[in-house]
């Protein structure tokens, strides 16, 4: 937390889908999702086989501003887009620059669209990374994945010294994560969600909370892990305050006894995974900046921006882009999407 009681460091989206700011308004389903499971099927992976390269530069810009805008300068992104891999990351990279976001990329590797579909995936990992791209070589979850591709998932993230980050017993149809992690995950993955996850796992856990509540796949119950928390938003959006007072609100539903300080802490984790958010500076519309009454006070915005000393946001505006035109564009991506599918 700063000294100034009006500003704090950037915040971190430790866990986002940027290719989903598309989707809100997309047709819908043949019929309605049941569980998880139709959720995937029927929803998220119909529509990451619709995506093209514009499709995924205006939602990466769309989804950055939007973070901007909420006070989020860094995003730990994880990418799908199964029929348009080949350049996806550097295309999101670079939307984010563009808006003056930080991004850590990956893409998600899954043998759901075959042999040929998780080799491209790791192909765009290594690529990105191995061009001096900042992120993590990504994974869908163990229930798309093969030993073999999962093995080799690890070993691409081992060679380039970089860590995985993986969608982790989101769903009952991945409760066995746990066990088939145990001897691959080391201290710098990010593990997403572990709702379900039965042991303590090396690296850093990220809860989605609305996202869970959404999905009703249950309640990770983080405070129950002993290592690092770090607060995501799994695609709705990047206004951390409000995961924060989500996850508050959640977190206090189950034990009464949780304290604002707690759960700001799994969001000050996210500073620990891109240190070089905490020299951003973000000045807010509120004072004091206290998780005690951040908690109960919804609508606090940031009104001035800077990030690696430049100056990105003013009078709670994007400064390097026009936001009207980035709203405009991804509406059109937008429809384009809707039709296809």
């Amino acid at each position: 937390m700063s000294d100034n009681a009006c500003t704090t460091p950037g915040l971190v989206c430790a866990h986002h889908h940027l290719y989903s700011a598309l989707a809100r308004g997309m047709p819908a389903p043949q019929r309605v999702p049941s569980d998880f499971e139709d959720i995937l099927e029927l929803i998220w992976w119909r529509l990451d086989r619709a995506l093209d390269l514009e499709m995924i530069r205006w939602s990466a810009k769309l989804g950055a501003l939007e973070a901007l805008e909420s006070g989020t300068t860094a995003i730990i992104d994880h990418h799908s887009s199964p029929n348009c891999i080949d350049g996806s990351l550097e295309v999101i990279a670079q939307a984010c620059r563009e808006v003056g976001v930080r991004v850590l990329c990956a893409y998600e590797v899954s043998d759901r669209n075959g042999l040929d579909g998780a080799a491209a995936g790791l192909a765009e990992n290594e690529r990105y990374l191995s061009s001096g791209g900042r992120g993590y070589v990504g994974a869908h979850a163990c229930f798309t994945l093969s030993e073999a591709t999962l093995e080799a998932v690890a070993g691409l993230a081992e060679d380039l010294g970089v860590g995985v980050h993986i969608h982790v017993a989101e769903g009952l149809c991945d409760q066995g994560a746990g066990e088939r992690l145990a001897n691959l995950s080391r201290q710098e993955w990010l593990l997403a969600h572990c709702v379900h996850l039965d042991q303590e796992l090396a690296g850093t856990i990220v809860h989605n909370p609305r996202s869970n509540m959404n999905n009703a796949v249950g309640y990770a119950s983080p405070a129950r892990f002993s290592g690092r928390v770090a607060l995501g938003s799994d695609g709705i959006g990047a206004d951390m305050l409000e995961e924060f007072r989500i996850a508050y609100a959640r977190a206090r539903e189950e034990d009464v006894t949780t304290t604002p300080e707690l759960v700001w802490s799994w969001l000050e984790a996210g500073w620990e995974l891109v240190p070089e958010a905490l020299d951003d500076i973000v000045r807010w519309s509120y004072e004091p900046m206290d998780p005690w009454h951040l908690a109960f006070t919804p609508g606090v915005r940031p009104v001035e921006i800077t990030v690696d000393g430049s100056l990105v946001l003013k009078g709670g505006q994007a400064v390097l882009v026009d936001s009207n035109e980035i709203r405009s564009k991804a509406a059109e991506q937008a429809r384009r999407l809707f039709a296809r599918l």
